[in-house]
């Protein structure tokens, strides 16, 4: 049986735990993941129990970016459009979630995706991004104080 891309968990506070679950390939995002992701992102938006979202990886890379194996698979101009339609509909998904998202990121990640489109970033202290020198944004998150709940940024 082959593995799930995307592994589900919710604790009984509300937090969902996505877990992007394709370790060998350093979390590349395929078709597949995106698919998978848009669709959780999409029944959490409107799932009211949902106080938080910690966004998370298996293995030791919280995302190397897009699948190039896979895109170098299908080099046309209409799968690039489809691909990239199907990415940005789940990085606005993220950002248009009622609830915070936190990215709890580990070894290597491209930073412009995934992570970039967070409320909070948490992880290892000096996780290897593919883009150095972007502003760091931090905000403290009170996941007592009500659904989508944000504090100010922390100093």
């Amino acid at each position: 049986m082959k593995e799930p891309v995307l592994l589900q968990h919710r604790d009984e506070r509300g937090v969902v735990a996505l877990t992007l679950n394709r370790p060998q390939a350093f979390n590349a995002l395929s078709e597949a993941m995106l698919a998978a992701l848009a669709e959780a992102f999409d029944a959490l938006a409107v799932d009211e129990s949902v106080r938080a979202v910690v966004l998370g990886a298996s293995g030791t890379a919280f995302c190397a970016g897009h699948d190039l194996k896979e895109m170098r698979a299908e080099p046309s101009f209409e799968y690039y459009q489809r691909l990239f339609a199907l990415c940005s509909a789940v990085m606005l998904a993220i950002q248009r979630l009622p609830a915070p998202v936190i990215a709890r990121v580990q070894g290597s990640c491209d930073r412009r995706g995934l992570p970039a489109r967070r409320d909070v970033r948490s992880g290892d202290r000096e996780p290897r991004r593919a883009l150095r020198g972007q502003r760091r944004q931090r905000r403290a998150v009170r996941l007592g104080a009500g659904r989508g709940a944000v504090a100010q940024p922390a100093a």
